[in-house]
């Protein structure tokens, strides 16, 4: 067998590999700028905060299959840097005080809201705040985002999403003490089990029980009281 051959042949190899890594890469194309225009809106951007007047943050799970059983949280708070010309720019932050939950059980003789408050559910002695902080805002309409986020429950934190609508907004006016104002509604659906809240499940392939599954019903104004730029007024 004859080696030159072979050895140029192997130098040969290496060396175009080396041009080959030598060669500046092609420039990476940059990101597509969002499918949609942003939905018009005199609000101007900055950081709101939840109006709680105007704030609600309601769950609905399945009961036995015959109803959705409907409750909500009474504390809560919110902050949102909002840029209504680049909506996928926006952060937002929410706390939630577990115990606030409200059931509306009509039986004085039986706290359910403690009860779901307990250590059976959300147990908010040992978890006492439920917080979401926004990871990725991604426009599906010029009202509308996907928007993913970390939620921490009951000590576990797990990314979900929510879709939300922008319901639109305004600069300071003149009869609104809260400044300029947005407003949004968002829906989502988490499963329990997932943050370690399993308690009454049905079996697979029943609905004996309360579900896994826990939609959440968002509405919500946000205001900015020093937000700049000249009252509107009659």
């Amino acid at each position: 067998m004859r080696m030159a051959p072979i050895m140029a042949l192997l130098v040969g190899m290496a060396g175009a590999a080396m041009a080959q890594e030598a060669a500046p890469s092609p420039e990476q194309p940059e990101a597509a700028p969002p499918a949609f225009a942003p939905a018009p809106t005199q609000a101007p951007a900055g950081r709101y905060t939840l109006d709680l007047a105007h704030g609600r943050l309601i769950f609905r799970v399945s009961h036995l299959g015959f109803s959705n059983y409907t409750a909500l949280f009474t504390r809560l708070a919110a902050e949102l840097d909002f840029d209504p010309a680049n909506p996928e720019a926006m952060g937002l932050t929410a706390t939630v005080d577990p115990a606030s939950i409200e059931t509306h059980f009509p039986d004085p003789e039986f706290d359910f809201n403690a009860y779901l408050a307990g250590p059976d559910f959300l147990d908010a002695a040992a978890f006492p705040e439920i917080t979401f902080t926004s990871t990725r805002v991604r426009m599906t309409a010029p009202d509308k985002a996907a928007v993913t986020g970390d939620l921490t429950l009951h000590g576990v934190t797990r990314p979900i999403t929510l879709r939300v609508t922008f319901n639109g907004g305004y600069a300071p006016q003149s009869f609104d003490p809260g400044g300029a104002r947005i407003g949004f509604s968002a829906v989502g659906t988490l499963f329990r089990s997932d943050f370690g809240i399993d308690l009454g499940i049905p079996a697979p392939g029943t609905t004996l029980g309360v579900s896994d599954a826990v939609e959440i019903v968002i509405e919500a104004e946000f205001i900015n009281p020093d937000a700049s730029g000249a009252q509107v007024g009659p």
